[in-house]
């Protein structure tokens, strides 16, 4: 994303938003993050932002629809680029670790039961809490 990119969003170049924009950015696509590991990013960098800085442009990326936002059970709130399209998480009760999957399966059975009780999905968010199997 670039500076063109926040202001089709709505929003005013600064250089808050363009730094935490970019260490969004640099992350793996699978990696959610804090607004504390953001700020510790910061800080590692050398710039002068404040946590409460950061969580306001994080309120407001997620508002433009630039990040998603979410609450797994049990941790903070994390975030993650909005890359469009739709996949769901599985969440590693041991470890913490998120892993993101798509499966058109599991979106084919959730349409026909939300079609079958009436209903329409507008939106929906799907997260397992797993642990690995153990031998």
């Amino acid at each position: 994303m670039e500076s063109q990119d926040l202001r089709k969003a709505g929003l005013k170049v600064t250089i808050p938003r363009m730094r935490i924009l970019s260490i969004l950015e640099r992350q793996p696509a699978a990696k959610h993050m804090t607004a504390e590991d953001i700020y510790r990013v910061l800080l590692e960098q050398g710039d002068d932002i404040g946590l409460a800085t950061v969580y306001r442009v994080l309120t407001q990326f997620e508002a433009a629809g630039l990040v998603l936002k979410h609450h797994f059970e049990g941790g903070q709130a994390v975030y993650e680029l909005n890359q469009g399209g739709h996949h769901d998480h599985m969440v590693d009760l041991d470890s913490g670790k998120v892993v993101e999957f798509h499966s058109p399966e599991i979106e084919a059975l959730q349409q026909a039961i939300a079609a079958k009780h009436g209903y329409e999905i507008e939106d929906h968010s799907l997260v397992l809490y797993v642990r690995k199997k153990r031998k």
